[in-house]
């Protein structure tokens, strides 16, 4: 963490704040598995009433027809995480079009968005950017590079993922990897590639839920799931950080 990095947590932590009553973030959980777990959490700290939106009822069955409600009206919206792909959107096609209509409207409006993994995604792809495949997913615990004055850490962050996104014309890339970008800031909307949300818990239950593609690429589920209570503390300081500094200084409340 460089000084300017280790100057701005310093100043969020001082200056954190419950906000008033009545602040309300809207969460788009995508199926049971995909909280949004310590950034949820960090929310309710600050004041945020959550509301959820479950997109779909079963995470085996991709086909959902609810209508999206409209985040214009909240304070602050958040997109969690999804197993489904951007890359590749005929499975999902009954709903991640309205999805996408629904968070660049938000974005339109004012309204700040927080995208982690799939959530990122989406706001790249609402805005003009593209989801592609890479050649080599990331699971576990990875550092990033943090480009120029960004205030993020290097981490590590958690990520498990099969894709990665562009940067909208006219958003700021704030990190990247081998992999591609990890996070940009446009407006007030943020978007991260990893998943600063991360628990012990949740990554118990996505393990409990498949292991197959981390058995596929070489990982083993005990590594992944000890090293994520090791660095449980670290992570969960790291997630209140990253919601301290988007509520702040991205979206500006």
């Amino acid at each position: 963490m460089n000084g300017s990095q280790r100057a701005l947590l310093t100043r969020l932590s001082a200056v954190r704040q419950r906000y008033s009553p009545g602040v309300r973030a809207l969460v788009i959980e995508h199926d049971e598995h995909g909280p949004a777990e310590s950034v949820g959490y960090h929310l309710e700290e600050r004041g945020f009433e959550l509301e959820v939106f479950l997109v779909l009822e079963d995470p085996d069955d991709p086909v959902s027809h609810k209508p999206f409600p409209d985040a214009t009206g909240y304070d602050a919206l958040v997109v969690t995480g999804s197993p489904w792909s951007l890359a590749d959107p005929d499975p999902i096609g009954s709903w991640i079009h309205r999805e996408v209509d629904m968070v660049r409207a938000a974005h339109d409006a004012g309204t700040p968005v927080l995208g982690m993994c799939f959530g990122g995604q989406v706001i790249s792809q609402a805005l003009g950017g593209s989801i592609t495949r890479i050649d080599r997913p990331e699971f576990g615990w990875c550092r990033i590079e943090p480009i120029d004055c960004s205030p993020l850490p290097a981490g590590p962050w958690f990520q498990w993922h099969f894709d990665v996104f562009t940067v909208p014309d006219g958003a700021v890339e704030l990190a990247r990897n081998d992999s591609g970008p990890q996070a940009f800031r446009i407006g007030r909307s943020l978007g991260t590639q990893f998943h600063p949300e991360v628990t012990p818990r949740l990554i118990s239950n996505w393990l409990d839920y498949g292991t197959g593609e981390l058995a596929a690429n070489g990982v083993s589920p005990q590594a992944m799931l000890a090293e994520t209570v090791e660095r449980a503390d670290a992570a969960r300081s790291r997630a209140a950080d990253l919601v301290d500094w988007f509520l702040t200084e991205v979206a500006q409340l």
